[in-house]
């Protein structure tokens, strides 16, 4: 019995020992921490920042990427990208009703039961920039670019994982051979280990992504005349991406203070009220 678990421990711990560097191998970098505006349980989003990364998507992400979970009414509602108090029903918001009109999307002419294309409303989600998957496959070397409407929260550090796989991008390490077509990403997940040359513990951290570097300094231009360098480019599409996976992060956060606040005042009466009953009792 004592032979049997020493076999079965030394096999385990062979195992152990093989899978290691395989492990080590993926283990991307641990995201930049960014002091994000709506981080901590009394942050909000900051809606010049919302907006900014708002053109960011517009003029970059969505011509690969959709967001097929958001509609245009949504850039409208309260903490979004373009809230205005004046218009508390999100579909009568001008502004949002401009952005939709930007947008061709498919519809169903009535007469004749064709399919049509017709400016957008505030009612239509974001379209997808290719008709299908094959599509969208065969115009990005056969990768799939990912829908970004929850990727914020889908992804493992959230806004801070966005930020740095987009500011990520560096020439491969030497002794790494990979696909002219890709790209070496510390941040991004992967098992190196297969094109490494060097030395095999130090194969490098992350992996390699189809994506080519989406932004550069000046990639758009900002109404607020703030400067677009790729590090702010970066920051401001990532915290629209949190908006755009948590759109009421906000009301949540204000509903939670608001239950604490509520769930102590009720400690205290019926504390209050526990003496006042108990009094004049003994214990």
């Amino acid at each position: 019995m004592l032979r049997k678990f020493s076999i079965i421990a030394a096999v385990a711990g062979l195992l152990v020992a093989t899978a290691a560097p395989a492990l080590a191998a993926g283990h991307p970098e641990e995201p930049k921490k960014v002091d994000w505006s709506f981080n901590g349980p009394f942050g909000k989003f900051d809606q010049a920042q919302l907006q900014r990364g708002y053109k960011v998507y517009r003029e970059v992400c969505s011509a690969c990427h959709a967001a097929s979970l958001l509609s245009f009414r949504n850039l409208g509602d309260k903490n979004g990208p373009f809230y205005d108090a004046k218009y508390p029903n999100s579909n009568n918001n001008p502004y949002v009703k401009a952005i939709a009109a930007e947008y061709q999307v498919s519809s169903i002419d009535e007469e004749t039961g064709d399919t049509v294309q017709r400016p957008a409303t505030s009612a239509d989600r974001f379209p997808s920039p290719f008709p299908n998957e094959y599509a969208a496959r065969a115009s990005n070397g056969g990768a799939l670019p990912p829908d970004l409407s929850v990727l914020a929260k889908a992804r493992e550090g959230g806004p801070d994982y966005i930020y740095s796989l987009l500011t990520g991008y560096h020439e491969a390490p030497a002794g790494l051979t990979i696909d002219p077509t890709k790209h070496y990403n510390p941040y991004f997940p992967g098992d190196l280990s297969s094109a490494w040359s060097g030395d095999p513990k130090h194969v490098p951290h992350g992996g390699v992504i189809g994506m080519p570097p989406p932004l550069a300094d000046d990639r758009v231009t900002y109404d607020d005349g703030t400067k677009a360098t790729l590090d702010q480019e970066a920051k401001d599409v990532s915290a629209f991406l949190m908006w755009a996976a948590e759109p009421k992060m906000i009301e949540r956060k204000e509903m939670g203070f608001s239950v604490l606040i509520y769930l102590l005042l009720m400690s205290g009466l019926l504390y209050a009220s526990y003496r006042t009953v108990w009094r004049n009792e003994s214990h």
